[in-house]
Protein backbone atom coordinates (compact mmCIF):
# COMPACT_ATOMS: atom_id res chain seq x y z
CA UNK A 1 0.00 0.00 0.00
CA UNK A 2 3.16 2.50 0.74
CA UNK A 3 4.27 1.65 -2.56
CA UNK A 4 1.02 2.10 -4.30
CA UNK A 5 0.62 5.24 -2.59
CA UNK A 6 4.29 7.01 -3.16
CA UNK A 7 3.56 5.51 -7.45
CA UNK A 8 0.12 7.85 -7.36
CA UNK A 9 2.18 10.41 -5.53
CA UNK A 10 4.57 10.57 -8.53
CA UNK A 11 2.41 10.14 -10.97
CA UNK A 12 0.71 13.30 -9.61
CA UNK A 13 3.52 15.38 -9.62
CA UNK A 14 4.39 14.45 -13.23
CA UNK A 15 4.25 18.01 -15.51
CA UNK A 16 3.12 17.21 -18.97
CA UNK A 17 4.26 19.08 -21.79
CA UNK A 18 2.29 19.58 -25.33
CA UNK A 19 5.15 20.59 -28.17
CA UNK A 20 5.43 20.89 -31.85
CA UNK A 21 8.61 19.50 -32.24
CA UNK A 22 11.42 19.28 -32.39
CA UNK A 23 10.99 15.76 -30.40
CA UNK A 24 14.76 15.34 -29.84
CA UNK A 25 14.37 18.96 -28.38
CA UNK A 26 11.64 18.33 -26.21
CA UNK A 27 13.19 15.20 -25.10
CA UNK A 28 16.25 16.80 -23.63
CA UNK A 29 14.48 19.44 -21.94
CA UNK A 30 11.88 16.78 -20.52
CA UNK A 31 15.43 15.33 -19.21
CA UNK A 32 17.82 18.20 -18.24
CA UNK A 33 14.55 19.04 -16.06
CA UNK A 34 13.72 15.80 -14.70
CA UNK A 35 17.61 15.79 -13.18
CA UNK A 36 17.32 18.83 -11.54
CA UNK A 37 14.03 18.28 -10.27
CA UNK A 38 13.40 14.58 -9.99
CA UNK A 39 9.55 15.86 -11.17
CA UNK A 40 9.06 13.60 -14.63
CA UNK A 41 7.77 14.93 -17.81
CA UNK A 42 5.40 13.54 -20.38
CA UNK A 43 5.55 14.55 -23.63
CA UNK A 44 3.63 14.26 -26.30
CA UNK A 45 5.01 15.92 -29.60
CA UNK A 46 3.26 16.65 -33.13
CA UNK A 47 2.40 19.14 -35.94
CA UNK A 48 0.85 22.69 -33.87
CA UNK A 49 -2.09 21.56 -35.92
CA UNK A 50 -2.09 18.16 -34.19
CA UNK A 51 -1.42 19.56 -31.37
CA UNK A 52 -4.48 22.55 -30.82
CA UNK A 53 -6.85 19.52 -31.67
CA UNK A 54 -5.81 17.80 -28.69
CA UNK A 55 -5.76 20.57 -26.89
CA UNK A 56 -9.75 21.35 -27.72
CA UNK A 57 -10.60 17.45 -28.01
CA UNK A 58 -9.08 17.74 -23.92
CA UNK A 59 -11.14 20.68 -23.00
CA UNK A 60 -13.45 18.78 -20.85
CA UNK A 61 -10.82 17.50 -19.23
CA UNK A 62 -7.87 19.09 -19.77
CA UNK A 63 -3.88 17.55 -19.62
CA UNK A 64 -1.75 19.57 -20.50
CA UNK A 65 0.89 21.81 -17.94
CA UNK A 66 3.16 23.40 -20.63
CA UNK A 67 2.26 24.28 -24.40
CA UNK A 68 5.34 24.86 -26.51
CA UNK A 69 4.18 25.69 -30.15
CA UNK A 70 5.55 26.96 -33.89
CA UNK A 71 3.48 29.76 -34.33
CA UNK A 72 3.12 33.01 -32.04
CA UNK A 73 -0.24 33.02 -32.97
CA UNK A 74 -1.40 30.51 -31.30
CA UNK A 75 -0.12 31.86 -27.88
CA UNK A 76 -2.05 35.24 -28.54
CA UNK A 77 -4.83 33.12 -29.52
CA UNK A 78 -4.99 31.29 -26.34
CA UNK A 79 -4.13 34.04 -24.12
CA UNK A 80 -7.33 36.16 -25.56
CA UNK A 81 -9.66 33.29 -24.76
CA UNK A 82 -7.95 33.25 -21.12
CA UNK A 83 -6.74 29.82 -21.25
CA UNK A 84 -3.20 31.02 -20.32
CA UNK A 85 -1.37 31.57 -16.75
CA UNK A 86 0.61 35.01 -16.17
CA UNK A 87 4.01 34.11 -15.43
CA UNK A 88 7.23 36.12 -16.06
CA UNK A 89 10.34 34.26 -15.64
CA UNK A 90 13.37 35.30 -14.26
CA UNK A 91 15.59 33.65 -16.46
CA UNK A 92 13.86 36.05 -19.57
CA UNK A 93 15.96 39.26 -18.76
CA UNK A 94 17.76 38.69 -21.53
CA UNK A 95 15.33 37.60 -23.80
CA UNK A 96 14.04 40.32 -26.52
CA UNK A 97 11.34 42.44 -25.67
CA UNK A 98 9.13 40.97 -29.05
CA UNK A 99 9.66 37.49 -27.91
CA UNK A 100 7.75 37.72 -24.59
CA UNK A 101 4.62 38.64 -23.12
CA UNK A 102 3.12 38.65 -19.23
CA UNK A 103 1.77 34.72 -20.71
CA UNK A 104 4.12 34.03 -22.77
CA UNK A 105 7.94 33.67 -24.03
CA UNK A 106 9.99 32.25 -26.80
CA UNK A 107 11.72 29.10 -26.10
CA UNK A 108 13.69 29.75 -29.02
CA UNK A 109 13.65 31.15 -33.00
CA UNK A 110 13.58 29.04 -36.12
CA UNK A 111 13.41 31.27 -39.87
CA UNK A 112 11.64 29.91 -43.05
CA UNK A 113 13.66 29.47 -46.01
CA UNK A 114 14.30 27.78 -49.80
CA UNK A 115 15.86 24.25 -48.70
CA UNK A 116 17.79 23.05 -52.29
CA UNK A 117 19.41 20.12 -53.30
CA UNK A 118 22.66 20.82 -54.52
CA UNK A 119 23.06 17.73 -56.70
CA UNK A 120 19.68 17.99 -58.10
CA UNK A 121 20.88 19.47 -61.38
CA UNK A 122 19.35 22.64 -60.96
CA UNK A 123 20.22 26.08 -60.83
CA UNK A 124 20.49 27.58 -57.22
CA UNK A 125 18.35 29.35 -56.15
CA UNK A 126 18.23 33.00 -54.24
CA UNK A 127 14.50 33.98 -53.63
CA UNK A 128 11.38 32.74 -53.59
CA UNK A 129 10.11 33.63 -57.64
CA UNK A 130 13.05 31.62 -58.52
CA UNK A 131 11.27 28.00 -57.41
CA UNK A 132 8.40 29.00 -59.93
CA UNK A 133 11.26 29.29 -63.22
CA UNK A 134 10.90 26.14 -65.88
CA UNK A 135 13.81 24.51 -64.19
CA UNK A 136 12.06 23.63 -61.18
CA UNK A 137 9.11 22.29 -62.68
CA UNK A 138 7.57 19.50 -60.88
CA UNK A 139 10.75 19.83 -58.39
CA UNK A 140 9.38 21.87 -55.59
CA UNK A 141 7.50 20.55 -52.31
CA UNK A 142 5.87 23.01 -49.87
CA UNK A 143 4.58 22.04 -46.35
CA UNK A 144 0.87 22.31 -45.44
CA UNK A 145 0.42 25.14 -43.32
CA UNK A 146 -2.51 23.84 -42.15
CA UNK A 147 -0.22 21.42 -40.28
CA UNK A 148 3.11 23.66 -39.69
CA UNK A 149 2.71 27.10 -37.49
CA UNK A 150 5.87 28.44 -39.08
CA UNK A 151 4.34 27.59 -42.78
CA UNK A 152 1.33 29.62 -42.23
CA UNK A 153 3.63 32.73 -40.97
CA UNK A 154 5.57 32.52 -44.12
CA UNK A 155 2.27 33.16 -46.19
CA UNK A 156 0.96 35.32 -44.04
CA UNK A 157 4.40 37.51 -43.80
CA UNK A 158 4.53 36.99 -47.63
CA UNK A 159 0.74 38.80 -48.18
CA UNK A 160 1.40 41.24 -46.03
CA UNK A 161 3.98 42.41 -48.08
CA UNK A 162 3.34 41.23 -51.63
CA UNK A 163 -0.41 41.50 -51.81
CA UNK A 164 -1.95 40.14 -54.62
CA UNK A 165 1.57 39.77 -56.29
CA UNK A 166 2.18 36.71 -53.45
CA UNK A 167 -0.81 35.18 -54.76
CA UNK A 168 -0.01 35.37 -58.40
CA UNK A 169 3.55 33.95 -56.93
CA UNK A 170 1.70 31.00 -55.49
CA UNK A 171 -0.43 30.00 -58.07
CA UNK A 172 2.88 30.08 -60.55
CA UNK A 173 4.25 27.69 -58.25
CA UNK A 174 0.73 25.68 -58.48
CA UNK A 175 1.04 25.90 -61.75
CA UNK A 176 4.85 24.76 -62.32
CA UNK A 177 3.99 21.59 -60.24
CA UNK A 178 4.72 22.46 -56.77
CA UNK A 179 2.84 20.53 -54.43
CA UNK A 180 1.90 20.20 -50.60
CA UNK A 181 4.01 17.38 -48.98
CA UNK A 182 2.20 17.31 -45.46
CA UNK A 183 4.21 18.95 -42.52
CA UNK A 184 7.78 20.09 -42.60
CA UNK A 185 10.12 17.03 -42.17
CA UNK A 186 7.60 14.88 -45.29
CA UNK A 187 8.03 18.06 -47.35
CA UNK A 188 11.97 17.87 -46.98
CA UNK A 189 12.14 13.93 -47.15
CA UNK A 190 11.65 14.28 -51.05
CA UNK A 191 14.20 16.93 -52.03
CA UNK A 192 16.96 15.22 -49.65
CA UNK A 193 15.67 11.77 -51.50
CA UNK A 194 16.55 13.56 -55.05
CA UNK A 195 12.73 13.40 -55.94
CA UNK A 196 12.35 16.60 -55.98
CA UNK A 197 14.84 19.71 -56.12
CA UNK A 198 13.79 21.86 -53.39
CA UNK A 199 11.14 23.29 -50.22
CA UNK A 200 9.53 26.54 -50.66
CA UNK A 201 9.42 27.87 -47.03
CA UNK A 202 11.57 25.26 -45.05
CA UNK A 203 11.82 25.02 -41.32
CA UNK A 204 15.36 25.80 -41.41
CA UNK A 205 16.69 23.65 -37.82
CA UNK A 206 15.03 20.73 -39.56
CA UNK A 207 17.45 21.15 -42.69
CA UNK A 208 20.11 21.88 -40.52
CA UNK A 209 20.49 18.48 -39.11
CA UNK A 210 20.45 17.20 -42.80
CA UNK A 211 22.88 19.45 -43.76
CA UNK A 212 24.93 18.36 -40.84
CA UNK A 213 24.47 14.46 -41.23
CA UNK A 214 26.02 15.14 -44.72
CA UNK A 215 23.37 15.33 -46.62
CA UNK A 216 23.73 17.57 -49.92
CA UNK A 217 21.07 20.15 -49.35
CA UNK A 218 21.55 24.06 -48.43
CA UNK A 219 19.73 26.49 -46.29
CA UNK A 220 18.83 29.51 -48.28
CA UNK A 221 17.15 32.92 -47.27
CA UNK A 222 15.26 34.75 -50.25
CA UNK A 223 16.93 37.94 -51.11
CA UNK A 224 13.36 39.74 -50.98
CA UNK A 225 13.21 38.60 -47.38
CA UNK A 226 11.44 36.06 -45.51
CA UNK A 227 10.01 35.41 -41.84
CA UNK A 228 11.11 34.44 -38.52
CA UNK A 229 8.77 31.84 -36.22
CA UNK A 230 9.82 32.13 -32.65
CA UNK A 231 8.24 29.43 -30.91
CA UNK A 232 6.14 30.90 -27.73
CA UNK A 233 6.31 28.62 -24.04
CA UNK A 234 3.37 29.34 -21.86
CA UNK A 235 1.09 27.90 -19.21
CA UNK A 236 -1.67 26.32 -19.00
CA UNK A 237 -4.14 28.32 -16.57
CA UNK A 238 -6.26 24.62 -16.17
CA UNK A 239 -2.70 22.83 -15.45
CA UNK A 240 -2.30 20.89 -12.18
CA UNK A 241 1.27 21.79 -11.47
CA UNK A 242 1.50 25.17 -11.89
CA UNK A 243 4.70 26.07 -9.90
CA UNK A 244 6.39 23.05 -10.93
CA UNK A 245 4.98 24.55 -15.01
CA UNK A 246 7.25 27.64 -13.75
CA UNK A 247 10.18 25.65 -12.73
CA UNK A 248 10.03 23.92 -16.29
CA UNK A 249 9.83 28.02 -18.41
CA UNK A 250 12.39 28.72 -16.18
CA UNK A 251 14.54 26.08 -17.02
CA UNK A 252 14.08 25.86 -20.74
CA UNK A 253 15.31 29.38 -20.24
CA UNK A 254 18.57 28.96 -18.49
CA UNK A 255 21.99 28.50 -19.94
CA UNK A 256 21.63 24.90 -19.76
CA UNK A 257 18.30 25.10 -21.85
CA UNK A 258 19.36 27.29 -24.42
CA UNK A 259 22.33 25.42 -25.01
CA UNK A 260 19.62 22.60 -25.82
CA UNK A 261 17.87 24.70 -28.09
CA UNK A 262 20.93 26.02 -30.15
CA UNK A 263 22.32 22.39 -30.36
CA UNK A 264 18.88 21.82 -32.06
CA UNK A 265 19.85 24.37 -34.76
CA UNK A 266 17.45 26.83 -33.38
CA UNK A 267 18.03 30.69 -32.86
CA UNK A 268 18.08 30.60 -28.44
CA UNK A 269 15.74 33.17 -27.33
CA UNK A 270 18.39 34.70 -25.11
CA UNK A 271 20.50 36.99 -26.66
CA UNK A 272 23.61 35.82 -24.60
CA UNK A 273 23.25 32.51 -25.54
CA UNK A 274 25.54 31.73 -28.45
CA UNK A 275 24.37 29.67 -31.81
CA UNK A 276 25.71 27.74 -34.68
CA UNK A 277 23.69 29.30 -37.60
CA UNK A 278 22.26 32.83 -38.27
CA UNK A 279 20.36 34.91 -35.70
CA UNK A 280 16.94 36.79 -36.89
CA UNK A 281 19.51 40.02 -36.41
CA UNK A 282 21.32 38.72 -40.04
CA UNK A 283 18.42 38.25 -42.13
CA UNK A 284 16.20 40.30 -44.05
CA UNK A 285 12.52 40.06 -42.46
CA UNK A 286 9.58 40.22 -44.45
CA UNK A 287 7.11 43.17 -42.22
CA UNK A 288 4.67 41.57 -40.11
CA UNK A 289 1.89 43.80 -41.01
CA UNK A 290 0.92 45.50 -44.13
CA UNK A 291 -1.63 47.13 -46.25
CA UNK A 292 -2.67 43.59 -47.12
CA UNK A 293 -3.09 41.86 -43.94
CA UNK A 294 -5.88 39.43 -43.87
CA UNK A 295 -6.81 37.24 -41.45
CA UNK A 296 -4.76 33.56 -40.77
CA UNK A 297 -8.24 31.89 -41.16
CA UNK A 298 -8.57 33.79 -44.76
CA UNK A 299 -4.76 33.06 -45.96
CA UNK A 300 -5.09 29.05 -45.28
CA UNK A 301 -8.65 28.46 -46.63
CA UNK A 302 -7.34 30.69 -49.80
CA UNK A 303 -3.95 28.89 -49.72
CA UNK A 304 -5.87 25.35 -49.43
CA UNK A 305 -8.45 26.26 -52.28
CA UNK A 306 -5.99 27.06 -54.62
CA UNK A 307 -4.04 23.46 -53.99
CA UNK A 308 -7.27 21.73 -54.65
CA UNK A 309 -7.62 21.15 -50.46
CA UNK A 310 -10.91 22.16 -50.52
Amino acid sequence: MIAAATLMAADAQALTLYTAGPGSLAKKLAAGYERQTGVKVDVFQATTGKVMARLEAEQANPRADVLISASWDTAEELQQRGWLLAYGSPNAATVPTQFKTDHYVAQGISALGIVWNSASGTPEPHDWRDLAQPAFRDKVTTPDPALSGASLDLLMGLQNALGEQAWTLFGQLKDNGAIIAGPNAQALTPVLQGARAAVFGAVDYVAYNSVQEGESVKVIFPSSGTVIAPRPMMILKTSAQPDQAKAFIDYALSPEGQRLVAEAWLMPARGDISAKRPLFSDLRLLPAQGAQTATRTAVLDRFATLFGQR
